[in-house]
């Protein structure tokens, strides 16, 4: 089973390197043009175009213009520890065991708009650029035309490597959009999380981020094959809710 997440803005390269030695991500040979072309931004271009403060904006201009082309520990961090956030809060990658980190590095993938697709011990240098951003460049307008099936012929090459054909999609529809299913050679399973308000089950924002983060985590340290076994995930107050579920879309309940 591979599983996909989100990446997350917030992001920390305090953190103490741990685990698995540090890989490079696989994507980079693409993921470069993309940095080229944001360093030519100015700190207003970057206001404009990721709709956020000047604070954040200058913060970012800073990022790309000191942003290496060699990764180094001094530099950058494995992007599973340096990822803040609520998936990452319940992922909690830096209390896995070095058994399970190994288990996580073959199955599990963090889609980015910058670096395509990251294992979890990939060096990461400070970033942000999210999937949704409409970035012009030489292939087109935004970063899903820019990646094109690039993302998902690289899952397609894993895929085939780790002999799986389930795909455990915890992340985000603004970067599952990334791929593209109908080239994607798997069964894709997407579980969803909700919360009882106003006596209906609904969607909560960060809540389902955090159980998100959950999911990964208990995946790996129970070395989940097969997607009926989802089914046992009590984790956090949730529970299989069968009467919500689908075969394609398990629903998680709680409260």
């Amino acid at each position: 089973m591979l599983m996909l997440l989100s990446p997350a803005k917030s992001q920390d390269f305090t953190v103490e390197l741990k685990g698995p030695a540090p890989t490079s991500p696989e994507l980079w040979s693409h993921g470069k043009h993309l940095l080229k072309e944001l360093k030519t931004k100015s700190i207003t271009d970057i206001e404009t175009l990721m709709s956020v403060s000047e604070k954040i904006a200058t913060l970012n201009f800073d990022r790309f213009k000191t942003f290496s082309p060699k990764f180094t520990a001094k530099n950058a961090k494995p992007c599973a520890l340096a990822f803040r956030g609520d998936v990452y809060r319940g992922l909690d990658a830096a209390s896995l065991s070095t058994q399970e980190m190994a288990y996580a590095q073959k199955h599990l993938r963090i889609l980015s708009g910058l670096y395509g697709v990251l294992r979890p011990f990939d060096l990461m240098q400070p970033y942000r650029l999210e999937m949704k951003t409409k970035l012009s460049n030489a292939r087109g307008k935004d970063l899903y035309t820019f990646w094109d099936a690039h993302i998902t012929e690289h899952l397609n090459d894993h895929l085939k490597k780790s002999k799986t054909n389930i795909v455990l999609n915890l992340a985000s529809n603004e970067y599952y959009n990334a791929v593209k299913p109908k080239v994607l050679n798997a069964e894709v399973i997407a579980p969803a999380f909700k919360e009882m308000k106003n006596g209906k089950y609904k969607i909560l924002s960060m809540y389902a981020k955090f159980a998100r983060g959950l999911m990964a985590r208990w995946v790996i340290q129970n070395k989940i094959e097969n997607p009926k076994d989802l089914k046992k995930f009590k984790v956090d107050g949730y529970s299989f809710n069968k009467d919500l579920s689908s075969d394609v879309i398990p629903v998680f309940t709680r409260g």
